[in-house]
């Protein structure tokens, strides 16, 4: 799809292209799956919390993906909630307009990573009437077992998403996405990063959200190959119950961790929606440590570590 859409707003210029964005994606999906995304477009009607509308589209049982969720949101709402304003405490409270894709894929093969990409825009009213706009988004991978060739990759096509914004983006959008995905409470990172960006609009409205499509439409070149290559790998029980011991991990983050999942519930945000990042099956063990040498002990000890990767 095109990075850029035009139309006579730039609200709606942004809401096209989200809403071109997840059709890309979830056709791309079920091309590789066979089997098509469930629809459902929802509304909140005024007089709530937050009003506005979105589409909810999810893939559930399939041939690769066992649980793919892909949404679309646009929302307003009265009172901007203390998770959007941790950097701009001005605007707390203050009304806003929110819109954005967001999406995590969990594959059923577990040599193929779970994925993850946001791509989002804010705007609010400040205290002297004037607009604020700012962007945010990025995605990452998480691997149960790494491939080196993987990764690489997912990275290779992140830098490029940012180049032509500066040479800075990627090195800086690595680190923060390293520093974001990291569940404080286990030491660990939650696999082997990509970029992330939040509170971004220094390159001026114009600029700002072309950088943010340009993320959005580098996850199908990202993410694809990396299901190709991986999805008919054959595997065992014993990868089943790792890949979902570490979904466990990924639980955890988004339930304590992620700002969006905050931002969603504490705005009075659809839950199903919110939630449709929760792998469909998952399990904990106590203390769980892996056998050294082993494939599951190379994901610690390779993998889920700060490194650069191109």
């Amino acid at each position: 799809m095109n990075a850029t859409v035009k139309t006579h707003s730039p609200t709606e210029a942004v809401s096209q292209f989200l809403r071109e964005l997840q059709a890309s994606i979830t056709s791309a999906i079920s091309a590789i799956d066979g089997k098509e995304f469930l629809t459902d477009a929802w509304q909140k009607p005024a007089g709530e919390q937050l009003q506005g509308q979105g589409i909810t589209q999810i893939l559930e049982g399939g041939e690769v993906f066992e649980r793919a969720g892909c949404g679309f949101s646009h929302v307003n709402g009265l009172k901007l909630p203390l998770s959007a304003t941790q950097h701009r405490p001005e605007l707390s409270g203050a009304p806003f307009e929110a819109m954005g894709v967001s999406l995590v894929f969990h594959p059923r093969n577990p040599y193929v990573p779970t994925v993850h990409m946001n791509v989002r825009m804010i705007s609010a009213k400040a205290p002297d009437g004037h607009e604020v706009c700012w962007f945010g988004g990025g995605m990452d991978l998480t691997p149960y077992y790494g491939f080196e060739e993987d990764v690489v990759h997912f990275h290779d096509a992140c830098k490029a998403a940012l180049q032509p914004f500066g040479d800075d983006k990627y090195p800086r959008f690595k680190t923060w996405c390293d520093e974001y995905f990291y569940l404080k409470h286990r030491h660990e990172q939650r696999g082997v990063g990509g970029i992330f960006f939040d509170d971004f609009s220094e390159l001026g409205f114009d600029q700002s959200l072309a950088m943010m499509q340009s993320v959005g439409c580098a996850f199908l070149v990202a993410y694809l190959p990396i299901v190709i290559r991986r999805k008919d790998t054959p595997y065992a029980q014993r990868e089943r119950q790792f890949q979902l011991y570490r979904r466990g991990r990924y639980v955890e983050f988004n339930l304590v961790w992620d700002r969006g999942t905050h931002f969603g519930l504490q705005t009075g945000g659809r839950s199903e929606s919110i939630l449709l990042s929760m792998p469909p099956l998952v399990s904990w063990a106590y203390q769980q440590v892996p056998a050294a040498g082993s494939p599951e002990a190379e994901l610690y000890d390779r993998f889920l570590q700060r490194r650069d990767w191109v």
